[in-house]
């Protein structure tokens, strides 16, 4: 008698090492994109700082060149003195509004990668059950095709063997 059930289980379970690869691969796509959106809000500090140093590398140009300006033209302390006030308070306030801006992105930022990481943990234990369920249903399919392929191959095996009681007949 043939073996007609190896490729047929072969066949299912290929089938489900390519279901469960395929889960692995959307799964680890999944956490790239969770590792991007923490690697993200992590590096705004950096940026943040390196931002804030060119703001002050630029209140620190424009101090020097009213220092320059007031050493050599005489009688210019006065002015100078009122412009050095004025570009103090609007770089305060220049950094002021980078601070908060950037608060305000990472806040933003961390509750966007928060809320997509519950969404995602959501999404991952539903295709979990789902696929849970179709690996079962596929291995429910699977005995039902052994069984009937046993059961086929019973039936041929039986008419194979009338089929020959015959020619024996004949032959006789």
């Amino acid at each position: 008698m043939v073996d007609y059930t190896s490729p047929i289980t072969a066949t299912f379970e290929l089938q489900r090492q390519t279901i469960k690869q395929s889960q692995e691969a959307l799964e680890q796509g999944i956490q790239f994109q969770q590792d991007f959106n923490r690697a993200l809000v992590g590096g705004l500090d950096g940026q943040e700082d390196a931002q804030r140093r060119v703001v002050e590398l630029q209140r620190n140009a424009v101090l020097d060149a009213l220092d320059t300006v007031e050493a050599n033209i005489p009688g210019s302390e006065d002015a100078t003195a009122e412009m050095r006030e004025t570009v103090d308070e609007q770089f305060d306030q220049l950094l002021d509004n980078h601070e908060e801006a950037f608060e305000t992105l990472t806040a933003e930022m961390e509750d966007g990668a928060e809320s997509y990481e519950n969404l995602v943990s959501e999404y991952l234990d539903t295709l979990d059950d789902q696929l849970e369920m179709l690996i079962d249903a596929h291995e429910g399919l699977e005995e039902q095709s052994v069984e009937t392929a046993e059961e086929l191959t019973e039936q041929l095996d039986q008419l194979q063997s009338q089929v020959e009681d015959v020619q024996q007949q004949v032959e006789e």
